[in-house]
Parts: structure tokens; C-alpha cells; sequence
């Protein structure tokens, strides 16, 4: 049967039936393309259409699929082979040929999911004479079967839905996919809802897409405080429904939606506050709310919508998030209203879900009356006063109010902070005055102003205090001569060079420079003086060449209104030139060459006086017999021990003295003499570590009362020294030879302490 060209391309299938073995059906079967010249190459121009062979064939295998025949098989002997996948390569035999008589066959079950085409290459080879037909391909194509089942693709689904959602709101999605050929019947995927768990408030609560999967609310009366939650069993069938299905779950929660509104334990309060405080506590409002604990739609707000025009109060949520907290916000006074009324409304962080009442709360504040400190008007007062205003002047009026006019009380004033002591105040009426001189250029005063503070106390029960501050700016007078800054100067007499004088005046502007200048006395003789340029220094010039020495200059000095006062300067006059000036003192100008030679003969005749007298005792040593000790003794051989008394018969003192606080004691305490007082009893160390402290109390005083103990802390006694002494008399110890034959002159050379031996030794029969 031939097929219509396409192109320039012809289809060519050939059916024959030819009988299988044990089989009455006929095959199709599969010619060669002719070729153009007996087995020459030449170009393919055939194409074989695919082979369709169903998935999952039962058997029995092998099983013929196609025949394979070449058009010589006439002419010469033909044998055929496939290659390719499936045949002589992985998945290999699952396609087999009869060699012989080019039937095909299939030799297992195929499976579409795992592969849905096969490309084999058909040989046909004559015997004796090679190859008889070029390749031919062969298409194995699987056919698909509906084999597999819809598979969720999660399971279960999980989603969630606010609880005000209305009818038709998406909740979520469920998806399941099929193995077999995508876009056929056999992967046509349907969705059905089949229960809902619980069946409250409606059966239908909700409904699913059957092609997307899409579940929407059906039906109005979610509530998550009744029904938390909602389990879906849902199935997914083939066949656009009527195929092989599979089952899953979808699992909606239900969350908050703010659908409760909160409301006021309490409609109303009635609290009382005293004036004049800030961030003091009104009052504490709690709520209730229905929705999710710690959610938005469970936390407040509150707000004051009424009672409270200036702003007094301020409302804030406590830190439970279901409590109203009103503090004041500015002082209260009772003068002026003593009872406010607020009304106090509560909502969510978050807006209602559906329209809902708004509680309300009605607060009654009454404010308390207290004592108030006495108020100054302004607080800070500030007065001009010239600085040399005389005493007993009156400065200002300075006084307080009392905020309590109910109660008439009585103000009275005093001054703090008066450090200069300049003012007094009248402690009825408040008039300050002048106590004693002021001075702008005090260092109390700082920017020409003086502050006090003044104190105005009330004689209420609870006595209160208010202060004001009075700040006097002092007006600047012409109470200060100028005076200059250096005291001492040194100038040379020969050739001098002027000295540039500093003045200063603490008077401020118009009462200070320009400055003028006049010597006075003496001075005028010696010195020269005049202002500098800018008439705010003096130029001191020396005129005269005087002896060096120390000189007074009179100076006085003007300011701009002639207010004047002499200054003296002490002039040191130098023998010198010029602006170089050395001064040497007279002392040390005397001291000449003269003088230092003096003293070094001086210094050298005195060295060597001490270098004969150590020849001569040298020489006189060396002339004695037998000198009282050797040549390698040296005096740094002697010690000296200091007296220590008469020795052991040296008693005569009353030892009872030394013994006072120790009366409980024996008398002496020896080795091999046990003490006739008890020994008392030392605790042992505790195991647990708490009782250490007592532990070392009561065995700190058992050693107090121990007479055997170490005494560490008290009085020694050393009076008894045993039966006897092992040491010889000092006595008994002679010397070598003879005193006679020592020389104790030179015990005199020592000191006075050997000189005493000397004497005693040295001094011949007398």
C-alpha cells in the first residue's frame, strides 16, 4: 500500500499477511527500500512509519511485532540482524530478528514511564555477496495505558483561613500528578472534596476547583474560638474523574481575626489626685478581649475622647496589653478646678474585622488641695543699680504669692546665697536694701551682674518654701585709680634704656585710658616719664647717670577724669651700658683674687699639718717595746656593746612590776615543772565550713585562759635563769704577759672612753 508523498519524500509500507506459527493472524511486514542499481549505495528516499506497540502486553513472549524482508530475498539467501537500544545495546534483547525470516519480536513487557520510543537499524545481508540492502530504521512507539494513579503531591496540605474570610475567599491549593502521557485522559487529574471534619456550623464549609485544586470558603460562620481547625479529605481521579484515583488530606487552621471588640471590667471610676504633680498615677483600667492571646487583635489602645482639653492627663496601655494606665500629664490645680471627668475609650492595635460597639469608661478625677510653696512673680527679676549705691539704699521690692488663697496664710523672705554679704532683705515685705558697699569689680560679680537668691516661706501646717532670683546688673563708676603692674626694675646707668610700665584700672570703658602720667619728688631730677602711643603704658627713662644702687621712683598716674593715685617703683641702677644690664652684687664683688688664694694656702697648710702629725706617730710608735695590740689588729676590731648593769648580783629592783596582769600565772615556768592551773579543752576543726567563725571564737578564748600557751601577745618574764651559770668569771681571764710591759698611752689616741683605761692601766703607781 502506498502512501501520498509529502515533499519530495514517499512513505512505503507493504503488508503481508503471512501466518506465524501457531497463529492464524498476519503481521505486517517491512520491505527494503528498492534500490537504483542492484546493491549499490544510494540515498535513503524511504521513510518506514513507526511501529505502535501497547505497554504492559500480557504475552506470551516473545511475541511478533513486525516481518523484515528485503526484495532479493528471491534472488539470493538474505539474513537479517537489529541493532541499536534494545537490541544489541542496553536495554539489550529486548528486540530480537529471525535471522532467516526477518520476523521481529518483542521478548518482555515495555514500559511507557520508563521509556516511550525505541530507534532500531535493520540489516539485511545476501550470502555470498555482502550486504544486500542499506539500513533501514525501525521505530518502536510505546502505546500509553492508563497503568498509573493520581499522587498528591504533599500530604497532608496544610493552609490557614482569618476567621471573617466571606464566601468565595481562597484558602489554598492542592496539587497531584500522573505518570502516564501527559495531555491524555490517562493524565487528567480531577479533584473532589468527600468529607469535612468537624461538619460545623454547615457539611460544605468549603468547596475545591475540580481542575486547579483550589479550595475556597463556602460558607459564612467561621468562628476560631468555637473551631479551630478543619481536616479535608480530598480525591484526585484520572480519566477527567472517572479513572483510578488516590486520596489526601487538607488540614485549615482557622486563625484570629479581630471580630471580638475589648471590653472595660469597670464603666466607671472615681479616683482622687493631689495637685501639682507630674507623671502621677490617676488610675488603672483593666479589660477583657476574646480574640488570640498576644495577638494584635487581642492587644489594646486607649485613647481620652472627652473631659480633657488642656492635655492634663495622658493614657497609655500597661504592659499586660489588657490594662489602661492614666497618669498626669501637667500639674493639677486645685484652685482652678478640683474635678475633671473623662470618658475613656478602648480598641485593638489592629481595626475590626467586622463592625463592632466600641467600650467606653467614665473616669472621675477630684483633686486634692496641699500646701504650695509661695510663687515669685517673675522668678527671675532683674534690676540696673549703679555700684556705689550708698548703704541703707532701697534696691527693689521683691515679693510671693501664695497659690493657696483659700487658706490666708502669711508670707515671709529671706536671702540665700548672699556671698558677698551686700544686701538685707525685710522679712515682712520683701524690700530689699543695701547693707554694705557693692563693687562691680568684685569676683562675685561676674559680667557686671549679681545674683542672690530669695526664699519665700508660708507658715502653713505643712510649712513650704518658693524662691525667686534677683539678678543686679551693676552700673560701672569711677571708684578705681589706675595703678601699675611692675614693682621693681633694673636699669644701667650708662647709656640706659627706657623701661615700658603696664597700668591697669578695674574700671570698665570711659572710666579707664587714655592714661597720663607725673613724676613726683626726687624723681623729677633723675627720670624722665611719658605716655606710650597708645596712652596705656608709661615709658620710665633714667636721665641721670647715678651710682649703682637701689632708688625710689614716684609715679602718679591719671585716668580719663583725672582720678589719680602715686605708685612706687624700686629702681635697682646697675654699673653697666645700655639695655645688657648686670647687676653683681656688692658681697660678691668684694670677694677678689686676694680672697680665694687666702683660702687655698689656708687649706693647704692644714694638709700638711695633718701629714706630720701622722709622721710623728708613726715614728713614736715604732719606738714602743710591745704596743698593746698587733700590727694586723685595726680599731675596727673592737665593738662597743653598751653597759648592761652590774651583772647577775645586779637585783636590787622590785620585779613585781614587770609581773602586773599576770597574777593567775605560776610563779615561774619551767620544762620540768607542769603548770598546777587546767588546760582547757580546744575544739576540733568543724567539717562543715559555716561553723569556722565559731569554731575560731571559742578556741580564740580557750587560748586566753590556757597558761601554757605561747604568750605572743602578752608580758614576757625572763626573771629566772636556773640553778646556775656555766660561764667562767670574767675575772679569771689574764693576759699573756704583763702589764708592765704594754704601752696604755695609746689608748688616749680613741676617745674618752679608752682614755679612762688609759688612766686607770697607764698612770704608774698613782
Amino acid at each position: 500500500l502506498c502512501c501520498p508523498l509529502v515533499d519530495r519524500w514517499t512513505y512505503f509500507m507493504v503488508f503481508v499477511s503471512i501466518p506465524q506459527p501457531g497463529s492464524s493472524l498476519s503481521l505486517p511486514v517491512l520491505n527494503f527500500p528498492k534500490s537504483s542499481g542492484g546493491l549499490k549505495r544510494r540515498k535513503r528516499d524511504w521513510v518506514i512509519p513507526p511501529i505502535n506497540f501497547p505497554e504492559n502486553d500480557r504475552g506470551p513472549f516473545p511475541k511478533n511485532m513486525v516481518q523484515i524482508r528485503s526484495n532479493n530475498d528471491k534472488e539470493v539467501k538474505i539474513l537479517y540482524s537489529i541493532t541499536g537500544p534494545g537490541a544489541d545495546q542496553p536495554p539489550v534483547g529486548l528486540f530480537t530478528v529471525d535471522k532467516n525470516s526477518g520476523f521481529l519480536y518483542v521478548t518482555q513487557p515495555l514500559d511507557r514511564e520508563k521509556k516511550d520510543k525505541y530507534v532500531l537499524l535493520a540489516h539485511a545481508v545476501a550470502v555470498g555477496e555482502g550486504k544486500a540492502e542499506a539500513p533501514m530504521d525501525i521505530i518502536v512507539e510505546v502505546i500509553d495505558m492508563n497503568d498509573n494513579k493520581p499522587v498528591f503531591t504533599q500530604d497532608p496540605f496544610t493552609g490557614t483561613v482569618p476567621e471573617a474570610s466571606k464566601p468565595g475567599d481562597e484558602v489554598m491549593q492542592v496539587t497531584a500528578t500522573d505518570a502516564d502521557k501527559e495531555g491524555s485522559a490517562h493524565s487528567d487529574v480531577r479533584y473532589t472534596i468527600l468529607s469535612q471534619e468537624p461538619p460545623l456550623p454547615s457539611l460544605n464549609m468549603f468547596v475545591i476547583n475540580p481542575v486547579t485544586g483550589m479550595i475556597r470558603v463556602n460558607a459564612a460562620g467561621l468562628d476560631r474560638e468555637n473551631i479551630l481547625k478543619y481536616t479535608l479529605k480530598i480525591q484526585a481521579a484520572d480519566l477527567e474523574g472517572n479513572g483510578l484515583t488516590s486520596f489526601g488530606k487538607a488540614i485549615i487552621t482557622v486563625t484570629d481575626s479581630n471580630d471580638n471588640a475589648p471590653q472595660f471590667v469597670t464603666p466607671s471610676y472615681t479616683v482622687s489626685v493631689p495637685e501639682n504633680k507630674v507623671d502621677a498615677l490617676v488610675v488603672k483600667m483593666p479589660v477583657t478581649d476574646g480574640d488570640d492571646p498576644h495577638s494584635s487583635a487581642w492587644a489594646t489602645t486607649f485613647k481620652i475622647v472627652d473631659g480633657d482639653p488642656q492635655g492634663l492627663f495622658n493614657v497609655s496601655t500597661g504592659p499586660s496589653k489588657l490594662e489602661g494606665i492614666i497618669t498626669t500629664a501637667k500639674p493639677l490645680d486645685f484652685e482652678k478646678n478640683n474635678k475633671y471627668t473623662l470618658l475613656v475609650t478602648v480598641a485593638n492595635e489592629v481595626p475590626f474585622a467586622v463592625p463592632l460597639p466600641t467600650s467606653t469608661a467614665t473616669v472621675i478625677v477630684n483633686v486634692e488641695d496641699v500646701n504650695e510653696a509661695p510663687v515669685f512673680s517673675p522668678v527671675e527679676k532683674m534690676i540696673k543699680k549703679p555700684e556705689d549705691l550708698p548703704v541703707d539704699s532701697d534696691l527693689v521690692l521683691y515679693t510671693a504669692t501664695d497659690p493657696d488663697t483659700a487658706r490666708n496664710q502669711k508670707v515671709t523672705y529671706k536671702i540665700r546665697n548672699d556671698l558677698a554679704g551686700w544686701l538685707s532683705i525685710n522679712k515682712d515685705t520683701g524690700l530689699i536694701k543695701v547693707k554694705s558697699p557693692m563693687d562691680r569689680e568684685s569676683t562675685f560679680v561676674q559680667d557686671n551682674k549679681y545674683s542672690v537668691v530669695v526664699l519665700g516661706t508660708d507658715n502653713g501646717i505643712s510649712i513650704t518654701t518658693g524662691t525667686g532670683t534677683l539678678i543686679i546688673e551693676l552700673e560701672d563708676v569711677n571708684d578705681n585709680p589706675p595703678t601699675i603692674d611692675e614693682r621693681m626694675i633694673k636699669v644701667c646707668n650708662k647709656e640706659s634704656s627706657p623701661q615700658l610700665l603696664s597700668i591697669t584700672d578695674k574700671d570698665g570703658a570711659g572710666f579707664a585710658a587714655p592714661y597720663t602720667v607725673q613724676l613726683q619728688g626726687s624723681s623729677l631730677s633723675n627720670w624722665t616719664a611719658r605716655m606710650n602711643d597708645t596712652k596705656t603704658g608709661i615709658i620710665l627713662t633714667l636721665k641721670t647717670m647715678l651710682d649703682s644702687g637701689d632708688y625710689t621712683v614716684v609715679l602718679r598716674v591719671s585716668d580719663i577724669q583725672g582720678l589719680h593715685q602715686e605708685s612706687t617703683i624700686q629702681a635697682s641702677v646697675c654699673d653697666c651700658k645700655g639695655a645688657d644690664v648686670q647687676c653683681i652684687d656688692k658681697a660678691v664683688a668684694g670677694f677678689g683674687l686676694s680672697s680665694i688664694l687666702g683660702i687655698l694656702g689656708a687649706i693647704l697648710l692644714l694638709l700638711l699639718l695633718s701629714l706630720l702629725l701622722l709622721m710623728f706617730l708613726r715614728k713614736r710608735g715604732g719606738e714602743k717595746k710591745e704596743p698593746l695590740l698587733q700590727e694586723d689588729d685595726v680599731r675596727d676590731n673592737i665593738y662597743y656593746y653598751d653597759e648592761e648593769g652590774g651583772g647577775e648580783d645586779d637585783q636590787d629592783f622590785d620585779l613585781s612590776v614587770l609581773h602586773r596582769g599576770l597574777d593567775n600565772r605560776p610563779d615561774v615556768f619551767r620544762n620540768d615543772i607542769a603548770p598546777t592551773m587546767a588546760r582547757p579543752e580546744y575544739r576540733p576543726r568543724p567539717a562543715n565550713p559555716a561553723d569556722i567563725g565559731n569554731f575560731i571564737d571559742d578556741n580564740l578564748k580557750a587560748a586566753d585562759n590556757d597558761p601554757t600557751a605561747p604568750p605572743y601577745d602578752s608580758l614576757l618574764v625572763f626573771d629566772y635563769e636556773g640553778g646556775g651559770s656555766e660561764a667562767g668569771s670574767l675575772s679569771s681571764l689574764n693576759s699573756s704577759s704583763s702589764g708592765d710591759d704594754q704601752d696604755y698611752d695609746l689608748l688616749q689616741q680613741w676617745g674618752p672612753r679608752f682614755k679612762k683605761l688609759s688612766d686607770m692601766y697607764g698612770g704608774g703607781e698613782d
